[in-house]
């Protein structure tokens, strides 16, 4: 019989995501592009992840499609929430995860989930990029930093400050005030990451909070953000390989059993 693969695909506000699997729900190929919605980030995702396998979108049998710009992908059979898919993704690759804190690029979300990866409730952040990943990159800009070399600097922290500002824009005065008063950029970062623990704190506290815990999504890269939790919850947090990719596997999960279905 003729392998069988679905397709899922997450497009953000700030980054592409694609992923595929087979009859089998093994991953077959993922691919991330730092583009969101309303760029080339979708086209370039999918043209990467089909890059060496030898499949073309005429090999798919199923396509889901999430994240914010998912109706702009017409050739996708079936659009699904992204707080479905985190919470279908992180069942399929953590099976223990109950609480789900997800920090995408410029919203952060709370999930409670079942033992199925079905969602029991779900709260979000207002409009404001304050404790997202659009909060960091402009933090790491104003420290003269590459994002990446934030959880290092974190771990260097001895004296951590506090960065108290909501607000995106006050938070940057914040910061500026605090370079300009020779503070160690180490510890206005361990302050940065405080911040925006304290502002996901106000989800999760809403949610059943169940063990185990884990963080999604593209700030889930930072090791900083990760310590950060762990020190407010008392818990530890467990991450998936790929944090920023759980939203296009839970998509790929969804297609595999709507396609499944149809036999």
């Amino acid at each position: 019989m003729k392998d069988r693969y679905y397709l899922g695909v997450d497009v953000g506000s700030a980054s592409s995501k694609a992923v595929i699997i087979n009859q089998k729900k093994e991953i077959i190929k993922t691919s991330v592009i730092q583009m969101g919605t309303g760029t080339s980030g979708p086209k370039s995702v999918i043209d990467n992840v089909f890059a060496d396998t030898g499949l073309t979108l005429g090999d798919i049998k199923l396509t889901v499609g999430t994240g914010y710009g998912r109706n702009s992908l017409k050739f996708a059979d079936k659009q699904i929430s992204e707080i479905s898919c985190h919470a279908k993704g992180i069942n399929y690759e953590l099976k223990n995860a109950r609480t789900v804190l997800d920090i995408g690029g410029q919203d952060v979300k709370a999930i409670s989930i079942n033992e199925s990866g079905m969602v029991l409730n779900f709260y979000m952040n207002d409009k404001c990029a304050a404790g997202t990943g659009r909060f960091l990159e402009v933090m790491a800009r104003i420290l003269g930093v590459k994002i990446d070399e934030l959880e290092k600097l974190d771990e260097s922290s001895k004296n951590p400050v506090t960065v108290s500002s909501t607000c995106t824009v006050f938070a940057e005065s914040e910061v500026i005030s605090l370079l300009s008063q020779e503070t160690k950029i180490e510890d206005i970062t361990r302050g940065i990451h405080n911040s925006i623990v304290t502002r996901a704190l106000a989800l999760l506290y809403k949610t059943n909070m169940e063990e185990d815990f884990t963080l999604t999504g593209g700030v889930a890269q930072n090791k900083g953000v990760i310590r950060a939790l762990e020190r407010a919850l008392n818990k530890k947090i467990y991450v998936a390989k790929k944090p920023q990719l759980i939203g296009a596997i839970g998509a790929a999960i969804f297609a595999y059993e709507a396609g499944e279905e149809r036999g």
